[in-house]
């Protein structure tokens, strides 16, 4: 009947004279402007209007749903496109009373050349209430649903469909963004009878993702196989979950992989090198934290993020860039062939982290330790044990002075088993007390008398012997035990004088005192506490630190300092004229005493005009004045000249356990003593009581 109500030439009055005639109701719905067009009067008794301009004045879109709304323009889409030509059956709601009808829908070309829709009533549906419903909630639905052929022509398209595929001729195949996703989906649903997947689909404003289940079916018209489709979708929670992952992966500050990603992905990550030579990279910034501490973290952050750009470029495609936490980098660098090829690689990465870092108008020269260990294809190493020969590596590095690298070896393993056992054996001298203390004297030059005794950390082990501390006090100090170790020592040497003033030997007592131990709030509490012992002559006791310990906020060292002298204490200044000294910085602070480093003795006569300023220094502060490290005639004798007051070495006598102390410093009173000349008597000495230390 279509071609019966097409428009007619402008001759013609009433372009729907014919239609006017017909006892079917018929009607067009201009859907640019959501009113009818015309209505014979079979459609005016449809609609439940008087007559036909009562029914044309009516705003169909009031209380008309979005998704009605939107199927109407896809049948005028589909018009435009195709002649297309549908039967459905429709609820209409004229004056709120359903009224539900078969309606043939087919293109109706406006007098004005607009497309809209020619409706034409078949008579009252007669399908059950359940029926209706179903059909009203397919039409509503955010769900796709279509059918296809098993070739892949649509057959059928709800709304939500039409919306998603475009058009109502799209094919199956022809969806999907990534073509291998059609072909597993549909091994699927050949050899299952059907698939579920969420995946990428095209569709009219992008590709979205999309949880499909196919099934196979037959085409209830036809009878032949088919193909369901049902489809939800999930781009905004893909999305949502694949950000939570990536942030859960992610370092947030450098955007590089975190510690989480690599602990739970090492499988993976093995299985994926399993038949390539590959190497792993440790990665430190050298003195990262003086960075934070000079110029504060918004310039830690701009380092750690700098080095990590630059690590993703000098790294392939494959390769894994993973910043473990503070300034601690781990890098996998996939088909590395052999040994001269790390090497040229690790060149390139240390020289390019190493170029200054440009933050604030201020350039910041910022170098790097490495350590790394290559790994042979098919290799059965657990990746524990690769992690820890890139961290012995890495360690090496750093011991070796750092700004650089080292490549993990057989001799570094053995090393590591050595440390191991030096760790083990530390913590047990520690929780066994095994340490002890050895004591050196230190002569007054004008009486010629022992007046101090400076306690020195020793360790004799029952198997080796003794240990040397520049091996084993490093390695506390790495192990972070060296406070523990301090406070052994101050408290073994306090009981040691305590036991000497109660047996009348009348000499004071020299503990050093490490910069972090200084810097502790417990050690005031420990002083504290030793003061209050009534068997401690504090007044005997000399704390020795160095001058790292006067870094920092100088009020409060100052305050410290204070806090300390009026327990009783008194302060030395140890190893001076190495770190950064001068006059001003130093007479803050109320030292009673400074100590010229070894280093300065050893240089003599050399060294002799900064020792000079040395001892005008301790002038101007009232400290007095100590040799360190005198093991010569001609040091004794030009430092005598000099009116040093102190002086301690190996000249006199090495450091000797308490039980030797007594001998030892009778012997170097009764021989100075007796000597008018203490040149002569250090001499004599020499042969007795010199040694090198154990």
């Amino acid at each position: 009947m279509t071609h019966l109500l097409m428009p007619v030439s402008s001759s013609t009055t009433d372009p729907f004279r014919l239609a006017r005639r017909l006892s079917t109701a018929v009607w067009v719905y201009d859907t640019d402007c959501q009113r009818i067009a015309f209505a014979n009067e079979a459609a005016c008794e449809i609609w439940r209007a008087d007559d036909e301009a009562s029914l044309k004045a009516r705003d169909l879109s009031r209380g008309m749903s979005k998704t009605v709304e939107n199927r109407l323009r896809q049948y005028q889409s589909d018009f435009l496109e195709r002649d297309a030509r549908f039967v459905e059956t429709w609820t209409l709601h004229p004056n709120d009373t359903p009224v539900t009808v078969d309606v043939v829908y087919t293109g109706f070309q406006m007098p004005d050349g607009r497309m809209a829709m020619m409706c034409e009533a078949l008579g009252a549906a007669t399908e059950t209430p359940e029926t209706l419903r179903s059909a009203e909630a397919l039409l509503h639905t955010d769900v796709v649903i279509a059918l296809f052929t098993s070739n892949g022509e649509s057959l059928y398209q709800n709304p939500a469909a039409r919306n998603i595929f475009s058009s109502a001729n799209a094919r199956f195949r022809d969806i999907f963004a990534d073509a291998s996703d059609f072909a597993e989906l549909q091994r699927g649903w050949q050899t299952d009878g059907e698939v579920r997947s969420v995946t990428r689909i095209r569709t009219a404003t992008g590709e979205l993702w999309f949880d499909l289940v196919i099934k196979q079916c037959l085409d209830a018209v036809t009878g032949a196989p088919a193909l369901s489709v049902t489809g939800f979708d999930v781009t905004e929670l893909k999305n949502t979950r694949d950000k939570a992952h990536y942030l859960a992966a992610r370092d947030q500050l450098t955007g590089c992989y975190n510690r989480f990603f690599i602990q739970n992905r090492i499988a993976e990550i093995k299985e994926s090198t399993r038949e390539i030579d590959y190497a792993i990279l440790f990665l430190d910034i050298d003195h990262f934290k003086a960075v934070n501490d000079t110029f504060g973290h918004e310039a830690g952050d701009a380092v750690l993020r700098t080095v990590a750009e630059r690590l993703h470029d000098q790294v392939c495609a494959g390769d894994i860039v993973a910043r473990m936490g503070g300034d601690e980098f781990v890098v996998l660098l996939r088909r590395v062939a052999s040994e001269s090829a790390l090497v040229q690689r690790l060149e390139h990465i240390h020289s390019r982290l190493s170029q200054p870092i440009e933050f604030g108008g201020v350039q910041l020269d910022v170098t790097n330790s490495m350590g790394s260990t290559l790994v042979a294809r098919g290799s059965d190493q657990c990746w524990s044990e690769i992690f820890k020969q890139a961290d012995l590596a890495l360690y090496y590095s750093k011991r070796a002075g750092r700004d650089q690298f080292t490549i993990y070896d057989e001799s570094i393993g053995a090393g590591a088993i050595e440390r191991n056992w030096l760790e083990a054996e530390i913590l047990r001298a520690i929780q066994t007390e095994a340490f002890c203390l050895h004591y050196q004297p230190r002569i007054d030059l004008k009486t010629n008398k022992v007046v101090c005794l400076e306690a020195l950390l020793r360790w004799k082990h029952p198997e080796r012997g003794y240990i040397s501390p520049g091996t084993f006090i490093p390695v506390c100090e790495d192990m972070g035990v060296i406070d523990q170790v301090g406070i052994q020592v101050f408290e073994a040497a306090c009981r040691q004088l305590a036991i000497w003033h109660r047996t009348g030997f009348d000499v004071r007592l020299a503990i050093n005192v490490s910069p972090k131990q200084f810097q502790h709030e417990d050690f005031i509490d420990l002083c504290t506490q030793t003061a209050a012992d009534p068997d401690v002559p504090i007044s005997k006791v000399e704390l020795e630190i160095t001058e790292t310990s006067l870094v920092g906020d100088d009020d409060q060292v100052a305050e410290r300092i204070c806090r300390i002298n009026d327990l009783g204490f008194k302060i030395a200044l140890d190893d001076f004229g190495t770190g950064y000294s001068n006059l001003a910085h130093i007479s803050r602070f109320a030292v009673d005493c400074i100590k010229i480093d070894t280093s300065f003795t050893a240089q003599l006569p050399e060294s002799g005009p900064l020792i000079r300023l040395i001892f005008a220094l301790a002038n101007q502060i009232d400290a007095s004045i100590v040799a360190e490290g005198v093991e010569t005639i001609e040091q004794l004798d030009w430092l005598s000249d000099q009116g040093c007051d102190q002086v301690q070495g190996f000249l006199f006598s090495k450091a000797v356990p308490p039980e030797q102390l007594h001998a030892v410093c009778k012997t170097i009173e009764q021989t100075a003593l007796a000597t008018p000349n203490l040149k002569q008597a250090s001499a004599r000495l020499s042969s007795a009581s010199r040694g090198h230390w154990v």
